[in-house]
Formats: C-alpha cells, sequence, structure tokens
C-alpha cells in the first residue's frame, strides 16, 4: 500500500449513469428468478443505448421473468421517464437474446451426488478494508459513493428539481504519513434541464458538495462543477451503457486488487461475486477486530472446484499478530467453498438489485450479510488480543 504523503482520487456514479442502468437491469432479473427459484443459474448483460436495451446472456431456471417489462420498470424507476431525455421507459425498444446455461459449465457446478457446489468458473477474487472511516473502506470511494447518493436524494426529493437522473462524482485526497488528512479537489457532473449554470453550481455545493465533504474540506479545496459548463444530454442518449463497466467504483475506487470480474447479473454460484463478498467479509471482520489496520484478502478459484486454489492476506505490514495466526482463524471461521460461501452469507434471496448503484461495499444495510462485522470478537478473542 502507498506511504508517505500523495493524493489518491476515487471516482463514481449515480444510478442513472448508463452503465450503472445495465447493472441494475442485469440484478433486477436475478432478483426475479431467485425470488422465484432461488437455485436460479444466471449470467444475464444488458446493454442500452439510443433508444434501446439489449438484454443477453445465459439463463437456466425454473422460474419466470418478463424481461420487458422489468426493463421498463427499472427504467422508469431510475428517472429516466419523460420523452424529453430521449431515453424513456414507454419509448425505448427492448430486444432479448437469452438462451440456457452451457451444459459443460452446468456440469461442473451442479451439486448431483457430491456433497458440494461447484466453483462456476475459474478467477481470483480481492476483498479489502482499513481503518480510514467507520465503514472499514477507503475515503476517497466512500466520498465519491456518498456524493453520487446525495445527488439521487435532492433530485428524487426535489430538492433540486431540474436535476436529470446521469451523473459521475469524484474525490480526490491528501494523505499525511500515510492517512487522509483533507479533501484537495471535488468534482461533480451532473444532467440538468436547461437552466443558469451559476444557479446549478450554488445550488449543488451547498445542497450536495457540503453536506457530505464539508468536514474535510479547506479553503484551498478545489470544486469542480460540470465543469464544461453544460450537460443536458446524457444517459444512454449521449453514452451507450454496458454491465460490469464500472468494477473499480462497485469496489473500493482503485485501492487495492481487483481480479477483474463484475458481480451484477451473476447468481451466487458465480465466485466473481461471492468471492469478492467472501473476501470483503473476511478483510472487514479482521480489521475491525483490531488485527490489522489494512487488510486484502485473495482468492482463487478453478471451475467445478468447490475450494480455493490460494488464500492470500495481505496486512501490508499492521499486523498486530502473526500472520499464520490469521491464517488458521480464517480458515477456521470462514467457509471457502462455493457452497459454504453462499451459505454463510445467506445470498439465495433476491438483494442484488440494491447493489448495483452506490457501490457493493461499505454500506452497512441488513441484506448485505459481507459487511457484518459479526465474526470480530471470536477472531479477536482468540488471537489472545
Amino acid at each position: 500500500m502507498r506511504k508517505g504523503d500523495f493524493l489518491f482520487t476515487s471516482e463514481a456514479m449515480t444510478e442513472g449513469h448508463p452503465d450503472k442502468v445495465c447493472d441494475q437491469i442485469s440484478d433486477a432479473i436475478l432478483d426475479e428468478l431467485i425470488k422465484q427459484d432461488p437455485n436460479s443459474r444466471v449470467a444475464c448483460e444488458t446493454m442500452v443505448g439510443m433508444g434501446f436495451a439489449l438484454v443477453t446472456g445465459e439463463i437456466t431456471t425454473k422460474g419466470y421473468a418478463d424481461v420487458q417489462k422489468i426493463v421498463r420498470s427499472v427504467i422508469k424507476d431510475i428517472g429516466y421517464d419523460k420523452p424529453d431525455y430521449g431515453f424513456d421507459s414507454e419509448t425505448l425498444g427492448v430486444l432479448v437474446s437469452i438462451h440456457e446455461q452451457s451444459p459443460d459449465i452446468a456440469m461442473g457446478v451442479d451439486e448431483g451426488k457430491k456433497q458440494a457446489i461447484g466453483a462456476g468458473d475459474q478467477g481470483m477474487m480481492s476483498g479489502f478494508a482499513c481503518t480510514e472511516t467507520k465503514e472499514f473502506m477507503p475515503m476517497p470511494i466512500m466520498l465519491a459513493q456518498r456524493l453520487a447518493k446525495q445527488l439521487s436524494e435532492v433530485r428524487r426529493r426535489k430538492i433540486i428539481p431540474y436535476l436529470r437522473p446521469d451523473g459521475k462524482t469524484q474525490v480526490t485526497i491528501e494523505y499525511k504519513d500515510g492517512k487522509p488528512k483533507r479533501i484537495e479537489a471535488v468534482v461533480v457532473a451532473i444532467q440538468h434541464d436547461p437552466v443558469s449554470l451559476p444557479k446549478l453550481r450554488k445550488e449543488v455545493t451547498k445542497k450536495v458538495v457540503l453536506p457530505v465533504c464539508k468536514k474535510w474540506m479547506d479553503k484551498n479545496t478545489k470544486v469542480y462543477i460540470n465543469h464544461t459548463g453544460r450537460f443536458v444530454i446524457g444517459g444512454p442518449v449521449a453514452d451507450a451503457g454496458v454491465t460490469g463497466r464500472k468494477i473499480i467504483c462497485d469496489t473500493y475506487g482503485g485501492v487495492g486488487n481487483h481480479g477483474g470480474g463484475a458481480f451484477s447479473g451473476k447468481d451466487p454460484t458465480k465466485v466473481d461475486r461471492t468471492g469478492a463478498y467472501m473476501a470483503r467479509y473476511i478483510a472487514k471482520n479482521i480489521v475491525a477486530a483490531g488485527l490489522a489496520d489494512k487488510c486484502e484478502i485473495q482468492l482463487a478459484y478453478v471451475i467445478g472446484g468447490p475450494k480455493p486454489l490460494s488464500i492470500m492476506i495481505d496486512t501490508f505490514g499492521t499486523e498486530k499478530v502473526q500472520k499464520k495466526v490469521l491464517y488458521k482463524l480464517v480458515e477456521k471461521h470462514f467457509h471457502l467453498d462455493a457452497g459454504g460461501m453462499i451459505k454463510q452469507l445467506n445470498l439465495r434471496r433476491p438483494i442484488f438489485r440494491k447493489t448495483a448503484a452506490f457501490g457493493h461495499f461499505g454500506r452497512e444495510l441488513p441484506d448485505f450479510t459481507w459487511e457484518k462485522t459479526d465474526k470480530a470478537a471470536v477472531l479477536r478473542k482468540e488471537a489472545g488480543l
């Protein structure tokens, strides 16, 4: 991890960003199928552009999802509900091309007569936690996500009624001796109705930026709001969207490593998703237990194999106990086989659409089981602290 004095930046998106629209559609379809059949196998991809949404992928299920209806419902709920936007839930065309999961993949994942579920793919997944915030997340991504959420709140509640759904945020933190000191810069790009730019900048500063960031700002903090001066044309009209294209803002904002696999539209047998959730769960509990100030977990799997090929724990020199103690505690208290992770995190539930905007981590919602610190006390006790 970085040490000394430096600047670090993370970005986030509102739920109306084209890529986030796609993530939410894919996860809404997943939720509908898991609600009907918890053992549904889903790998659902979405693309949106000017006037259309395309849903494709592989699905094997006993349930049924009215894809057209779900797509239109999600887009309307996000806020694309006016023809003036050039992309709205009533007039867009919805194309669907879905087929069953490959039997070559299924035979490696199905339980059958075996005692364990095999991983749905090969790959590596990373989870991270640190003491920078109360959520045990890096500060730049937490502030960027909070700004994105605040933009959504003031739009939906009509506090700033002329805002539109598409938007991005960015926060640069100045670190001193490896610890966050202040905000160097805040960037907000938010779609809007035709309106005076000075008015927009004033209201967004007052009602979005300051409520989220004021504690860490000073007279030298730079604030950029719609820096090009206009953002009326936005959403899928201005930029096509695709599921799984915002994996860094979905996770830790560029801090730590990433296995490269996206989450949205994938059922829990896909270790890209479940392994990353478990890695976060482990790292967060280690840090919450006081066993380290920073922790990164990497897991790796082979398709069809129930157990991880490797487990890596990196505490960046901040560990309070020997590394071999951490490995023993992780292997004792966390289920790392594919089926065990699903069970321990209770993932066969329709909880996934809410993960698809404002980050998968650092949001301590009841359904986000990977954010619990329920293992921290026992880890600390057994570590002898």
